[in-house]
Order: C-alpha cells, then structure tokens, then sequence
C-alpha cells in the first residue's frame, strides 16, 4: 500500500489520532500550518470529494464539525477549513482530506481571496459558467431528497 494515509488508518505507521468514527479519522497534522492543525480523513481511499458515498461524505464532515468545535475551543476561536480536491488545487497527497487550520488575525495567512490574483468575468462569460455549472448531469451518489437547493 502506498499511500501514507491508509497506511496510518491501518495503523501500519504511527500518527497522532484525536477522533476516529466508522468512516472516517481525524489526527494532528505531521507538517502543521499552525498549532493544532488536524487532518479529517475518509478511511476508505478516495481521491477526491466526489468519489465519496453520500454516507461517507456525511461522516467525514460530521467529525470535521466536531473537530473545529475542538480545535476552536482548544486553540485561537478561529479555524479554517480547506480542501485541495485533486492535483491541480494544491493536493499533495491523493487520498482526501480536509484541513482544519487554527486561525488568528496575526498569523498574516490572510483570506481565501488574497490567495488569488484579481480575476475579472464579464457578465456573458458569468452567465455561461452558470449555465453549464446548472445544467450538469445529476448526482447519481445522492438519494432525492439530498439535491441542493436549486437544481
């Protein structure tokens, strides 16, 4: 198994585990952005967000919910919550994971749009990503009653 990730679910490598639920674990991270950042993990291997179960997308964010309450207890008050779903958004390792990083106004991380350079979208091109964003085929992992608001 190469994956560093499910190697520590299977307890084949050490890690700092705070919470561990049917479907999903959540640890101290080895390389932490700040004090007390945790990963939030599903422990089946998946990639990315949308390769998740409804089940496990459920679990895996009801113990990110329990852990920023943890963190922002613990910590400064403050969290952010990220993921980098796949390679091209930052990811680095490709088993899924949601960061819950303490935050404080002096950490000089700044918000997620200073991350960015300014972008500008005419109006036509707006409407076009909302278009073919609106109209994509519909979730086949979600049962009816979980459809998003507005599709």
């Amino acid at each position: 198994m190469d994956c560093i990730f499910c190697r520590i679910i299977s307890k084949e490598i050490p890690a700092r585990i705070l919470a561990e639920s049917g479907r999903s674990i959540a640890m101290l991270d080895a390389f932490p952005l700040a004090p007390g950042h945790v990963l939030v993990l599903p422990k089946r291997h998946a990639q990315k967000l949308q390769d998740l179960q409804a089940v496990e997308n459920a679990d895996l964010f009801a113990l990110v919910q329990a852990m920023a309450d943890r963190v922002d207890s613990a910590m400064t008050g403050s969290t952010l919550i990220a993921i980098h779903n796949g390679r091209e958004a930052g990811q680095e390792i490709p088993h899924l994971h949601v960061h819950v990083v303490p935050r404080s106004r002096d950490d000089s991380a700044g918000a997620i749009h200073s991350m960015f350079g300014s972008t500008e979208i005419s109006d036509g091109e707006t409407d076009r990503i909302f278009s073919m964003l609106n109209t994509g085929a519909a979730d086949s992992r979600s049962e009816p009653s979980q459809k998003i608001a507005g599709t």
